[in-house]
């Protein structure tokens, strides 16, 4: 798309701040919006747009099956910024019939398992979420995983009908953490322990020393580490 060559050229050269709010003042005002999962690259987002009053709607998809770490990180980010987020949960309906049909951990048993749950639990969310957006911005990296490599840092996501924005797609996690330190930016104890990526409890190990980040997500399966959500 010729548009999207023109956003990228006006993008480059941008500092992270001065991208998010590029976006914010050209797009309709209440249509861009940023997806959090509160790991580490979208705690930095979240920093940039709180601490700046950035007109970005900010929403993270709540799927039932989260870490306690991760609901306590919610509650320390709120309680920092002084701001809110709004919190999309799967349709209970939907939940309801998968548990009774499969029980509580199906996922385990095929990677179709999976997708249906993940699908439930957050793609079919995420679309509501959306809804309406021009706007959807992530916090994806390059380097996160072999499907994420040659990511730009604005792309046409098709199923869902906006642009998707990457403000940090070509940040390296070393600079992740030194965002990190240098603003103080909250992020879970979790990281400390190995837990790179943080998706839903039953769902996510730790990594050692040398595992690509995305390796810790299910662990059990052959894949490419993605759950749909950026397919």
């Amino acid at each position: 798309m010729s548009d999207l060559s023109q956003l990228k050229q006006s993008l480059e050269g941008l500092s992270l701040v001065d991208g998010l709010r590029y976006m914010a003042n050209n797009y309709t005002e209440g249509k861009v919006v940023f997806s959090s999962s509160f790991g580490q690259e979208d705690q930095v987002i979240t920093d940039a747009i709180f601490k700046n009053d950035l007109n970005i709607n900010v929403f993270t998809l709540d799927t039932g099956r989260l870490f306690q770490e991760t609901y306590e990180l919610m509650d320390s980010t709120r309680a920092k910024y002084k701001k809110s987020f709004t919190t999309f949960f799967p349709k209970a309906e939907r939940v309801e019939a998968l548990v009774k049909e499969k029980g509580f951990h199906s996922f385990y048993e095929s990677v179709e398992n999976r997708k249906e749950c993940c699908y439930i639990r957050k793609i079919e969310p995420l679309k509501r979420a959306l809804t309406g957006a021009e706007v959807w911005i992530t916090g994806l990296r390059s380097e996160q995983s072999e499907n994420r490599a040659d990511m730009e840092i604005v792309e046409w996501d098709e199923a869902n009908k906006v642009i998707k924005f990457n403000p940090l797609i070509h940040w390296t996690y070393d600079e992740i953490l030194a965002y990190i330190k240098e603003n103080r930016v909250p992020d879970s104890p979790l990281h400390r322990k190995g837990f790179i990526s943080i998706g839903c409890l039953p769902c996510t190990r730790a990594i050692t020393e040398g595992e690509n980040p995305r390796a810790g997500r299910w662990w059990w399966e052959v894949s490419q580490k993605e759950c749909g959500l950026h397919s």
